[in-house]
């Protein structure tokens, strides 16, 4: 009885230890994953992205692990709020070294992006799908994880994307990639894309993926349908998708790196960005960014607010000179209510959290420009209208761009550009009255003494 109790003892603690590997490591057969790493002006963008792509995914209810590769130098509360506010696996990893660093018109911002190799080595799992945070998902893709060793969509007539890619990970192929960087594969970008590109040379060649509805997996390497990555581009043009190979899952934005999805801007001058935002909203939310929305709009009420109490001071001190018929000082005053004017522009769109909804985005970009106008129309006792009207074009090209029902993209940008022909003759006389007011104060005060000064002689009045 002696050695049925020690059995017994055995698988007891087997199935402890079993039960911590699956807590610490793996939970399911395959997973999402995606990476993050530090060193880049928009880091902290990414990480909100990454957030929102990976709540959503959770809240598809998908059928596999949410893993994070993270680079070492990735801050410890970030690492905790991923862990448990949105309940992923997080790999801890040395950053790769990029040996094509120093070649030629190499971009900086993708010095890291080898880690994404690391995606080869969570053997944990049968298959992963690898991702990129501008992802954004329609509906459930767990089909992909039925794929072969690699599988990638050409978005590029001759080039696949790594934003999105099926793997089946191998230490094997790891280790192989590793000794590829290390002699210098040919790689015409210098970041994960061109690599990938260069060492799944042959992927074109190879046959479209179709998962079968018994769920087997399928081994090789597939093209997958662009529905799996469907380039936000298609959609301006049509304004509607209509991709008609594979079911229309996952949009991607490779665009410019200013007009990604997640900055404020990008609605309504791109229609998906406000898909973004709404996503992020169900899922995230924008808790992060309401205490400095809510400091600068006290903040720009009290300038409305107290340039409006001052200004006959404000308007008195702009004009303090002794010599004020001086060529130069009247070019110095214009030159400062104009500069005013276009600070009171371009200061706020700076000053607002990038990640913000656009509505309120927007909002607050009006209110400041608004309260910072305000500043040079008290001062200068410039025309409301005529400082404002750039806030009232900005305005009315939001309304254009946000209008829902314009049947394509090009009629859209067709509108954009008549408004802009309409508008640009009222801009035109707002700036010229704002010149013609500066003119004719700086005229006044010139004749006008001021109360501390002694009055002209009688006979000066006479000549005018």
């Amino acid at each position: 009885m002696e050695w049925w109790r020690r059995v017994v003892i055995a698988a007891g603690v087997l199935a402890v230890l079993t039960v911590y590997d699956v807590a610490e490591g793996a939970e399911h057969r395959n997973a999402y994953a995606a990476m993050m790493y530090m060193g880049t002006p928009r880091d902290y963008e990414f990480y909100v992205a990454m957030r929102v792509m990976m709540r959503s995914l959770r809240k598809l209810n998908v059928d596999a692990d949410l893993v994070v590769i993270a680079s070492v130098d990735v801050p410890p509360h970030w690492v905790r709020a991923l862990k448990e506010e949105d309940g992923l696996r997080v790999e801890i990893v040395d950053n790769m070294n990029n040996p094509y660093k120093t070649q030629y018109s190499f971009d900086d911002r993708f010095k890291l992006t080898m880690n994404k190799l690391y995606a080869w080595r969570l053997v944990d799992y049968d298959r992963v799908v690898m991702l990129d945070s501008d992802n954004l998902f329609l509906q459930k893709t767990d089909e992909l994880f039925q794929c072969g060793q690699f599988c990638a969509a050409f978005i590029n007539p001759c080039i696949f994307h790594t934003g999105l890619f099926v793997l089946q990970p191998s230490m094997e192929v790891f280790k192989d990639m590793a000794h590829e960087l290390e002699i210098g594969r040919p790689n015409p970008d210098g970041a994960d894309q061109g690599f990938l590109g260069s060492y799944f040379s042959d992927l074109l060649d190879m046959p479209m993926f179709h998962p079968p509805s018994n769920g087997t997996k399928f081994d090789g390497r597939y093209r997958l349908p662009l529905g799996y990555q469907m380039d936000a581009s298609y959609y301006y043009l049509k304004l509607r998708w209509n991709v008609p190979c594979g079911p229309n899952s996952v949009i991607t934005f490779p665009g410019a790196r200013w007009l990604k999805p997640w900055y404020w801007w990008s609605w309504p001058v791109l229609p998906l960005g406000f898909s973004w935002h709404e996503q992020r909203r169900k899922t995230l939310g924008y808790g992060a960014e309401v205490p400095l929305v809510l400091i600068q709009s006290v903040l720009y009420l009290g300038i409305i607010a107290i340039t409006r109490l001052s200004r006959p001071n404000m308007s008195k001190l702009c004009h303090r000179r002794p010599d004020k018929t001086s060529s130069v000082y009247h070019v110095g005053v214009k030159f400062t209510a104009l500069f005013c004017i276009l600070s009171a522009y371009v200061v706020p769109f700076f000053l607002i959290p990038r990640t913000v909804h656009p509505l309120v985005g927007w909002s607050l970009y009006l209110l400041g420009s608004s309260a910072l106008s305000s500043i040079a129309i008290n001062a200068f006792l410039l025309s409301v209208i005529a400082v404002l009207t750039p806030c009232i074009g900005i305005f009315g090209a939001l309304l254009v761009l946000a209008y829902p029902w314009y049947s394509d993209g090009v009629f859209r940008a067709l509108s954009i550009f008549a408004y802009a022909a309409c508008f640009t003759p009222f801009l035109w006389v707002s700036f010229m009255k704002v010149l013609l007011s500066l003119h004719l104060s700086l005229e006044r005060e010139a004749f006008l003494p001021r109360s501390s000064e002694s009055p002209s002689p009688p006979g000066f009045n006479k000549l005018y």
